[in-house]
Parts: structure tokens; sequence; C-alpha cells
């Protein structure tokens, strides 16, 4: 009786070791536990770290691989993921030994894939500020190239564009007259620029210009990093009663190297942020906030 009340209990003990971790079980789940806590705060520390880089990279123009390295004491291999990772995002440019500002032209396709999200919150907003009747005139830029897209929603209007892209987008709406400026394009971003297209732009007087640009800042107003396509955006805002400026937040307090439109040129700006974010306040006293 003793030796079967000994080998169920044995059995008994057996029973309860098998379904109470072991003290490695328990030291492999505190690992992983903790494996997935660093891997979580890598993942906002990366963040935070390429958020800072851009804002550098805002405020110099630049950044090398080893002073990044030393500013967030990461390996210079991180810095360079970091970089490759916000040059896939379009916030700068890789050189040899770091980065530089991505202020420089773009080709259509490029720009077009940067953004989606803000421009289409922007063109929404834009709509708003279409007329139902006249004519309009819009850039080249991919931002009024989505409020494009919704001017079917529109009574009869007529509109001049000098993109190509533009242009064709709008000739597929039975309610709308489209005209081209004409003109040669440019050999970066595709705009149509140079001395016919600055004629062609002027052939028609406009209720509303409809345009975006590379930065802006309250002293310097809009700018772009084409002399040649902030010449033509001066012609078109000459034209026209109104220019609405069309550009989502990471532009704000950019500058570029081609003034384009004084802020005493431009009646409204139009971004994806609410109009009483903070960001907005220097424009507050020159524009209509939308």
């Amino acid at each position: 009786m003793k030796l079967t009340d000994a080998r169920s209990q044995r059995k008994g003990d057996a029973r309860q070791a098998a379904q109470s971790p072991s003290d490695a079980d328990r030291r492999t789940h505190s690992a992983h536990q903790y494996a997935r806590g660093m891997a979580v705060n890598s993942s906002l520390d990366g963040e935070r770290r390429r958020r800072e880089l851009v804002e550098h990279i805002q405020r110099t123009g630049e950044i090398t691989l080893e002073q990044a390295a030393r500013q967030f004491a990461v390996s210079t291999m991180t810095i360079r993921r970091d970089l490759e990772i916000l040059e896939i995002d379009g916030a700068l440019k890789r050189v040899r030994g770091g980065a530089v500002s991505a202020l420089g032209p773009r080709s259509y396709d490029d720009r077009l894939a940067t953004h989606g999200t803000a421009k289409r919150v922007i063109a929404r907003k834009a709509l708003k500020l279409v007329p139902h009747e006249g004519t309009i005139a819009l850039d080249a830029s991919t931002t009024v190239n989505a409020l494009a897209e919704l001017l079917g929603e529109r009574g009869a209007l007529t509109a001049c564009t000098n993109s190509l892209q533009t242009f064709d987008r709008l000739a597929r709406l039975s309610n709308l007259t489209v005209h081209l400026t004409g003109g040669t394009p440019e050999p970066v971003t595709g705009s149509l620029v140079g001395p016919i297209a600055h004629a062609g732009a002027q052939l028609l007087h406009t209720r509303t210009f409809f345009t975006s640009a590379i930065g802006i800042t309250p002293e310097a107003g809009s700018s772009e990093t084409s002399l040649a396509e902030a010449e033509v955006k001066r012609h078109l805002a000459n034209a026209a009663d109104r220019t609405v400026l069309c550009i989502d937040s990471s532009k704000l307090g950019k500058r570029a190297t081609g003034m384009a439109l004084p802020l005493a040129r431009i009646s409204a700006i139009v971004t994806e942020l609410d109009p009483g974010d903070p960001k907005l306040d220097p424009y507050r006293n020159h524009l209509e906030i939308h």
C-alpha cells in the first residue's frame, strides 16, 4: 500500500513539473519580453533620430556620417541606414560621406510619389476656392495636379496650365475648356518654361491661379529650385486676380534658390494642417489660412 502511494505521488509530482514553467523557461520568457521591449524602444529611438536628422539638415543644409554618429551616439552604419530611409521618403539627398537638403529639382514621378495623403487633403480644401465659372490657372506641381483631378465637380470653367500632365487630365473633363501655355520642358521637372510659356501665361486673364512651391518663408515668400519655373509662376500670378498657394507643411520655413512670389502676391495658403496650427502663425498677418 505504501509502495502504491509512493508511485502515485511521484506521478503527481511529474505532472506538476510538466505543467509548471521551469527556471529556464521563465528566463527564456523574460528574455523574449526584454527583446520585444528593446525592439519597440529601438524603433521609437530610430524614428526620433531620423526626425532630428531631417530637422538638422533643414537648418544647416547638410550633415556628415561621422558628425551624425557622434551627435546621436550610434554607429555610422546606423546613420547610413537612416539616411537611406529618409532619401526614399524624399526628405533628403544622400551624397558621399553624408546627406544634403533635398531642395533640388525632382522629376514629376518622384514628386508624385511623396506626401500623397497631404496632397489629397490640400486638393479637397483648395477645391472650395475654385470659382464656379470663369478662368483659372494651374501650375505644373503634383499638388495642384491633385486639385485638377477634382475639377469635374465644378461648373463650366476655362483653365490654363504649363503642365503636360495636368493638361492631359483636364482635357478629359467635358465641363472644362483647357489651354496649354506652350514652352520648352524643363529638363528635370518637365514643366513648360521659357519665353513661349511666359507669353502663353499672359494671354488669359484668370480669376485664380493655383500654385505650389518648394518652400515658403515669411521673409522671402515662395521659392523654387528652378529659376525658369519661378519665372513662369510669376507670369501666371501677374495675370490672375488671386493666387492660392497649395503647399504641404514640410515646406513651411524652407527656402530654395529661385525666388518666385513674395507674400504680397499670394492671397491664400492651403495646407493639410488645421488652420489653427501654430506652424502657420508666421503667415497669419499676411495671408488667408485654409
